[in-house]
Order: structure tokens, then C-alpha cells, then sequence
């Protein structure tokens, strides 16, 4: 589950912008704080970001800040998330959620037509693991039972669902610390989902 890092020092140079334009992006929300990553290096300590996701981002703020301001950019690319409701027909809508996968998760926890943030998260990441195909319904339910039952542990943080099987038999669990992972023989390694980019891209369809 390693990530490849780009220095702060690089970043600046390949997307062309100052230090002082990045810290004012980062105090404006438009960069999460967990993407600035602290490591001791041989020089010191450096900061580092996660390399696709930040300049990905940095483009896109550069691409939209001439038409909005950047309260407005934080907004919508940092919204308050804990206070958004969607109703069922705008997670259809916005192809948040499939139907195949509201129809789930209705069937287990009854029928409503307004969901919350932490709900909609859910759905989404049990949504795109069925729409991988790598597991099915029953095991569906172990993933919505852990993501229910663990995920307020881990708010805030950037962590990382693991799926897995061992003769035939599902589990799954969230990290926090992202590595290397060494499973004894016989663990087949199913599926990883990071949480965080999930939300991020959550941030986008629900704006």
C-alpha cells in the first residue's frame, strides 16, 4: 500500500507555484492537512505529498481559481461534509450509488429516503467494491458491519479498508499506518480502498 511521494521542493517546481501560494491553499482547506507528510530525510526533516492526488489537485484549483474565489474553491472542493443529506434520488442522480447497491443496504436496514454523510460514504465504497466484482453480497454485509461498527475510530484520519480471504473464508479490517502489510500463507489479499480518496471523491459528485 505504498504511495508514491513527490517533496514539497518538486512540487513547487513541476506545477509552477510559490510556497507561499501552496500554505495559503492548505489554510484555505483546498489541500487536505493529512497530504502533508513530515519525513526525516538526510537533510532533515522534509514534507512530502501523496504525487498523483496533489497535483491533480494544484491543477485543478489553478484551472477553476479565475472564476471563483477561494472561499468559493473551498467550498466546494472542502465542503462541511457532516452537515450535507442527500435524498435517494440524488445518490441515483449524481451516479453516487447503484440501485442494485441502495437495494442492499435497504434490505438490512429498512427503508429511508434521506441519507447522511457517514451513510453515503458507506454506500459508496460497498458500491464500488460490488461494482469490481471482487466480492459478493454476504460478504457485503461483513464490509457494512465493520465500516458501521469501526469507522468512528478512524474519522479524520486517512486509513484504508482491507479485504481478505483464507480457505474460502472473508474478513476485512481499516489501517491507519500506510505500508507494507505481510499476511501468513494462505491469505489471499482481495481488495485495498483507500477511505480518504473516497471521500474526496465524494466531495465532487455531492457539490
Amino acid at each position: 500500500m505504498d504511495q508514491d511521494l513527490i517533496s514539497k521542493k518538486e512540487l513547487l517546481e513541476i506545477c509552477g507555484i510559490s510556497y507561499g501560494q501552496l500554505y495559503r491553499w492548505k489554510r484555505k482547506d483546498l489541500i487536505p492537512e493529512e497530504w502533508f507528510i513530515k519525513k526525516s530525510t538526510f537533510t532533515g526533516q522534509e514534507t512530502f505529498f501523496p504525487k498523483t492526488r496533489i497535483i491533480e489537485r494544484i491543477e485543478k484549483i489553478k484551472n477553476m481559481k479565475g472564476d471563483l474565489s477561494l472561499d468559493d474553491l473551498a467550498n466546494m472542493l472542502s465542503p462541511n461534509l457532516t452537515e450535507l443529506v442527500l435524498e435517494r434520488n440524488d445518490l441515483k442522480e449524481r451516479e453516487i450509488v447503484s440501485d442494485v447497491t441502495l437495494d442492499f443496504y435497504i434490505a438490512l436496514h429498512g427503508n429511508s429516503e434521506k441519507f447522511i454523510f457517514e451513510e453515503i460514504l458507506f454506500l459508496y465504497v460497498l458500491d464500488k467494491m460490488f461494482k469490481s466484482g471482487k466480492i459478493g453480497f454476504e460478504e457485503g454485509k461483513i464490509v457494512l458491519k465493520l465500516l458501521k461498527d469501526q469507522y468512528s475510530k478512524f474519522k479524520g484520519k486517512n486509513c484504508e479498508l482491507i479485504f481478505f480471504r483464507k480457505l474460502g473464508i472473508s474478513s476485512c479490517c481499516l489501517v491507519t499506518q500506510i505500508g507494507d502489510i505481510y499476511f501468513e500463507d494462505h491469505v489471499k489479499l482481495i481488495e485495498t480502498l483507500n477511505i480518504s480518496e473516497s471521500i474526496e471523491e465524494l466531495k465532487i459528485k455531492m457539490v
